[in-house]
C-alpha cells in the first residue's frame, strides 16, 4: 500500500527549494503526497482531516504542525539550519525538546554538527536534488559565472565586488530577493557594479535549473553549518555546470573531483584556468555527475528516509 504523505512546504526560499526535492523524492517512491503550502494555504483544518502516515517539513515546520495539533504520526524533519538556532525558527527552543521522542526523526544535512547531536533518531543526510528537474537543458551560456545568495556581510559584499572588477570581461550573473539586492547597493563601494550584475530573483525550481544552465561556473561562498555543502552544490552538480567551492570538509563526498579555491587569488586562478581548458572542465562536470546522480539524487534519499522510518 502506499504511503500517505503530509508534506509542509515552508515561507523561507531555501526551504521551499530543499523541500521541493524532498516531495518529488516521495512521490518517486510511490507515495502520494498532500502538500500543505505555509506561504499561500490558509485551511489546514481541512487538510489534517485525512489520515497520513508520516508528516515531513524543513526544519522545525512539519514538527510544529504535528505538536500544535496533536498528531499521532511520525515526523520527519530535514535540517539544512543550524537546530539549535533561531536560522531553524523562531521557536526553536520550543519545539527542541520533542526531537527526542521516539516518532520524530531529524535528518541533518551537515556531518559535524550531526556528530554533536545525540537525538535518539537523528542522521546524517547531505543535500540532494531530483534529477528530474536539474538536468542538462542544453542552453546557450548567458553567464561566465553565477553567484547565488546573499551579499550580506561586509566579506561577502567586498569579495564578489572585487570578483567583477578583477574579471571584467567575464558576464556576471547574481540572484537574490530584492530586498537583498538593495541593501548591498546601499553598502557597495560600487553600486554601479551591483546594477550591472543582478538578474533579479529565483523562487522555484525550474527557473533555478534553467538560470544555472545557462552559467557556466558557479561559485560558492558556504554560509551556514561547519562541514557542509549547501543546496547550491548539488543543484549545479546535476545540471552538469562547474561549481568552485570555498573549502568544506564534505567535498569529500565528490571524491576530490570538485574544485574549491583557498582565497580570492586561488578563485581568480581556478575561474580562468576552467573557462580555457574545456577538457578539465568536462572532467569535473562529468565525474561530479557521476557521483550526485548515483548518491545524492532524490528518490534514493528519500528511499534511504523512508527505510529509517518503519
Amino acid at each position: 500500500m502506499s504511503k500517505e504523505i503530509l508534506a509542509i512546504l515552508p515561507v523561507s526560499i531555501g526551504g521551499r527549494l530543499t523541500m521541493n526535492s524532498i516531495i518529488e523524492g516521495y512521490k518517486q517512491n510511490s507515495c502520494n503526497v498532500t502538500v500543505y503550502d505555509e506561504l499561500f494555504d490558509k485551511d489546514l483544518n481541512t487538510v489534517l482531516k485525512k489520515d497520513y502516515h508520516q508528516i515531513v517539513g524543513y526544519d522545525f515546520s512539519g514538527l510544529k504542525i504535528k505538536i500544535d495539533n496533536n498528531l499521532k504520526i511520525p515526523s520527519v524533519n530535514y535540517f539544512s539550519d543550524d537546530i539549535r538556532s533561531k536560522t531553524s525558527g523562531p521557536e526553536w527552543e520550543k519545539y527542541l525538546p520533542y526531537l527526542s521522542d521516539n516518532d520524530n526523526y531529524t535528518f541533518y544535512w551537515d556531518r559535524v554538527l550531526t556528530s554533536y547531536e545525540n537525538f535518539k533518531n537523528i542522521h546524517y543526510l547531505p543535500h540532494f536534488v531530483s534529477f528530474d528537474i536539474y538536468k542538462d537543458l542544453n542552453l546557450e551560456p548567458e553567464y561566465d559565472i553565477m553567484f547565488a545568495g546573499r551579499l550580506d556581510t561586509d566579506y561577502r559584499l567586498s569579495f564578489f565586488e572585487e570578483l567583477v572588477l578583477k574579471l571584467p570581461e567575464l558576464r556576471i550573473g547574481w540572484f537574490a530577493i530584492k530586498k537583498h539586492y538593495e541593501d548591498a547597493r546601499n553598502r557597495s563601494k560600487y553600486p554601479e557594479i551591483i546594477d550591472l550584475c543582478y538578474r533579479g530573483f529565483i523562487d522555484n525550481e525550474k527557473d533555478m535549473a534553467t538560470a544555472i544552465n545557462k552559467s557556466r561556473i558557479i561559485f560558492n561562498m558556504n554560509s551556514q553549518g561547519i562541514s557542509s555543502l549547501n543546496y547550491r552544490t548539488f543543484q549545479t552538480v546535476a545540471c552538469k555546470k562547474l561549481l568552485i567551492s570555498d573549502y568544506r570538509e564534505e567535498l569529500d563526498l565528490f571524491d576530490g573531483y570538485m574544485p574549491f579555491y583557498e582565497d580570492f587569488s586561488d578563485l581568480i586562478f581556478k575561474i580562468e584556468n576552467y573557462l580555457e581548458d574545456s577538457h578539465a572542465y568536462n572532467k569535473v562536470v562529468e565525474e561530479c555527475y557521476r557521483i550526485a546522480e548515483q548518491s545524492h539524487n532524490s528518490k534514493n534519499s528519500v528511499r534511504y528516509m523512508l527505510k529509517v522510518v518503519q
